[in-house]
């Protein structure tokens, strides 16, 4: 009897010191808030909590998401995408005290073909000053007037190279001399030069839409815009200027037929409207004896967010199609100046080289701005070309081309007969 007498009296005590230590009377940890967050986990002070309403959606949309942080702190929440493109910059900008331009060409493979900082709401002002200052805005000043320095953290972290780039070199299919890496910070600088280049616009990279209530819970909007990349996005929130951070989410982005994502462009875009606009362009671009991308690559980068590098390196090949099917049919009809065409062609194979490597040393907006000219140029001559003097002056081109008219004809009558006496 005595022994069961102590056999139970052992049992409540280890019932009653695990009840006390562990249980309802359990002491608090030293620095644990009992306040819940968004998801109803017990938040640690000095912490932050997020999470979102949904974690899929379909060729871009709406993501809301909720969270909390400590009081009184303002919060930054970066989102970016798993799918990465590439983005260049070349530095040619003066040295006021040496007064050399330093020819570096920056490149990377790696940048988010998404990314985005959400800012508080009362950063409104400091991103309407950065938009303000036009083309001339700085990407590290527009992150350090919002505050949001501190969540800058994918795009700090992706590799980046540095050529010491000549024009020369460049012209004959050369990079230049790939320079040694360069430390942490001044990576951090160029990436931010480098997502300047990608995305052009301060609105396009940071958005005020964080908003914060006076016990630290804030709620944000993430909104993907339509032509976004698919796959996999991530989420985190960055409270205060010590940087504290969240647990990293992710949500998906499915797209689908039409929609295709294009890697090199680092965005998606439906194949139908450029089909319909090629198939336009083609047949007026044969028509004047050409393959129709010097119309095509214009339109391409004004009606959809295409770099122009991107537009130039895709429409070439894209041209074949038309230029095939357009010797085949000029062949048939006996259009075509053999002799002058392959000594055309021998020119045109030695600018294929020169191009594409200058496309990495000019921006969009000087890209743009050529290619305008040339265009005008040439409306402007062909324009001055249909005037009643100009044809007045020219009777043997008339006649010429109306030989080559009336043997086309010929040509296709003859075609014709064979088929009618088939029948």
């Amino acid at each position: 009897m005595n022994r069961k007498i102590a056999l139970l009296g052992a049992a409540l005590g280890i019932s009653a010191s695990m009840l006390f230590s562990g249980g309802s009377f359990a002491a608090q940890p030293v620095g644990m808030a009992a306040a819940a967050g968004p998801a109803g986990a017990v938040t640690a002070a000095g912490s932050v909590q997020i999470s979102l309403d949904k974690t899929s959606i379909q060729n871009g949309g709406i993501i809301h998401l909720r969270g909390s942080a400590p009081a009184g702190v303002p919060v930054y929440v970066e989102v970016w995408s798993r799918r990465t493109v590439r983005a260049d910059y070349f530095d040619t900008k003066m040295n006021k005290k040496t007064g050399n331009r330093p020819y570096i060409l920056y490149m990377t493979n790696e940048l988010p073909a998404y990314y985005r900082i959400l800012v508080p709401t009362d950063r409104q002002g400091a991103l309407e000053t950065a938009k303000a200052k036009g083309r001339s805005w700085s990407c590290r000043a527009a992150l350090k007037n919002c505050g949001a320095i501190e969540a800058f953290e994918a795009p700090a972290a992706i590799p980046i190279e540095r050529y010491h780039v000549s024009v020369v070199g460049s012209v004959i299919g050369s990079r230049g001399n790939l320079l040694p890496a360069m430390s942490p910070e001044k990576d951090r600088v160029r990436a931010m030069q480098l997502l300047k280049m990608r995305f052009r616009r301060p609105d396009a990279i940071l958005a005020p839409v964080v908003m914060t209530e006076p016990d630290g819970t804030f709620t944000a909007k993430i909104a993907v815009p339509q032509g976004s990349p698919g796959g996999t996005f991530f989420v985190r929130a960055v409270a205060g200027q010590n940087g504290v951070t969240s647990k990293t989410l992710s949500f998906q982005n499915h797209i689908a037929f039409p929609y295709v994502y294009l890697n090199v462009a680092g965005t998606s875009m439906d194949l139908f409207w450029p089909f319909l606009l090629s198939f336009v362009v083609c047949t007026f671009g044969v028509l004047m004896g050409a393959g129709g991308g010097f119309i095509l690559n214009p339109l391409l980068v004004l009606i959809w967010p295409l770099p122009a590098t991107v537009v130039a390196g895709t429409v070439m090949p894209t041209v074949l199609f038309s230029q095939a099917t357009g010797i085949y049919n000029y062949s048939k009809i006996k259009f075509i100046s053999w002799k002058l065409g392959i000594a055309i062609g021998l020119a045109m194979l030695l600018g294929g080289f020169i191009g594409p490597e200058l496309t990495e040393l000019i921006t969009l907006s000087q890209f743009k701005f050529v290619f305008g000219i040339i265009l005008i140029l040439l409306a402007g001559l062909m324009a001055w070309q249909t005037t009643p003097g100009y044809v007045a002056r020219n009777k043997k081109e008339k006649a010429i081309l109306d030989q080559f008219q009336k043997k086309a004809r010929e040509a296709a009558a003859k075609r014709a007969k064979p088929e009618l006496e088939t029948a």
